[in-house]
């Protein structure tokens, strides 16, 4: 492992493990809880898997005085790769996992939605929050 993804590492553990966390529970057939009986109730846990693993992103990000990234770099890392990493999810749901799971446009909007909530909350709101602490 090269010493800049030790760093990443380092710096975002818990969004690493939450990134992780989609990833399995995404690709997994998932067990019938009784949720899928409320109508779009599984678009709701979509928003809030990107939600809560982008605003972990945030704290793990405004937490320590390390450089910050560019306005480039936030938009890729914080808006870009999330939303490219959904989709690329729906696809292989939809042609890798062999009639288990199913893409859906639907869950792929509603990870988008959380994730450009997340940016707002995680770069205005988290880091105010973060700077009065400090």
């Amino acid at each position: 492992m090269g010493s800049g993804m030790i760093r990443w590492v380092r710096r975002f553990p818990l969004t690493l493990f939450c990134t992780l966390l989609i990833w399995v529970l995404c690709l997994i057939s998932p067990p019938k809880t009784g949720w899928e009986e409320i109508k779009d109730s599984d678009k709701i846990a979509h928003i809030v898997m990107y939600l809560g693993t982008m605003i972990v992103f945030w704290w793990e990000y405004w937490r320590k005085p390390l450089p910050r990234f560019s306005r480039l770099q936030t938009i890729l890392f914080t808006l870009c790769a999330p939303i490219a990493m959904s989709g690329l999810i729906e696809l292989i749901q939809e042609y890798c996992t062999f009639g288990r799971r199913s893409g859906d446009i639907h869950d792929f909007m509603a990870n988008s939605v959380g994730v450009i909530l997340a940016f707002f909350i995680g770069r205005y709101i988290v880091g105010h929050y973060i700077s009065k602490q400090g």
